[in-house]
């Protein structure tokens, strides 16, 4: 689903996802628009633009993300600020691309982030994994782990291998390479621990893992 306020741009995208084998399910023009577009088409991937009229597209974030945490947000914004991409990382999003990147880029972005991988516009993975450390200098939220920690499921051996070169940065692929395993093998121990861990996205799955210090391990 792709979603953004400028229609030839919207369409062009789409067009251009279509034309490369990608089955384009809705697209939206305001963030009141996507949020109950999402919902109805339920979609692998949404391609989100944050600057949209009505709600802006970090709250669309936040929203459709805790109605499918399965969902995959690929923001593709104008802006490459820090403060920007970060905002859109705590909403949820799964990768941050510039509109400066080519159609090629775009297209292997939109496969990258439907494989469950993060994907980010070169020198901002740098950033991102940065805020996720100091997140975990900060204390956790009443949603998180908190009082209830000492009663954390346990995770098997291979989880939290797994779990531990999330925590690094690697992407799926680097992981399952490391680990000599399936792309679709990391995959299920990712989600398994997420439902181990009631975490909603890789983002708290990060926070988790670093606040345990296992990215130092």
């Amino acid at each position: 689903m792709v979603v953004d306020d400028h229609p030839m741009w919207r369409d062009a995208v789409a067009r251009d996802l279509a034309e490369s084998g990608f089955e384009v399910v809705a697209t939206a023009g305001d963030g009141d628009q996507a949020v109950r577009r999402a919902k109805a088409a339920a979609p692998d991937v949404l391609v989100l633009d944050l600057n949209l009229p009505g709600k802006p597209g970090v709250q669309v974030c936040k929203e459709v993300v805790a109605d499918r945490p399965t969902l995959r947000v690929l923001v593709l914004s104008a802006s490459g600020e820090h403060a920007d991409v970060l905002e859109a990382v705590k909403s949820g999003a799964t990768g941050y691309l510039v509109k400066s990147a080519s159609t090629e880029e775009l297209q292997d972005a939109v496969r990258r982030t439907a494989a469950g991988d993060p994907v980010f516009t070169p020198g901002l993975a740098g950033l991102v994994l940065g805020e996720y450390r100091r997140l975990a200098a900060e204390p956790l939220s009443a949603a998180g782990a908190g009082p209830e920690e000492p009663k954390a499921p346990r995770l098997t051996d291979r989880e939290t291998e797994v779990l531990r070169l999330v925590a690094k940065g690697l992407s799926y692929k680097q992981i399952a390479e490391r680990l000599v395993i399936s792309h679709r093998t990391v995959q299920n121990h990712v989600q398994n621990t997420l439902g181990k861990l009631q975490l909603h996205n890789r983002v708290e799955l990060v926070r988790y893992a670093i606040e345990r210090g296992l990215d130092d391990e």
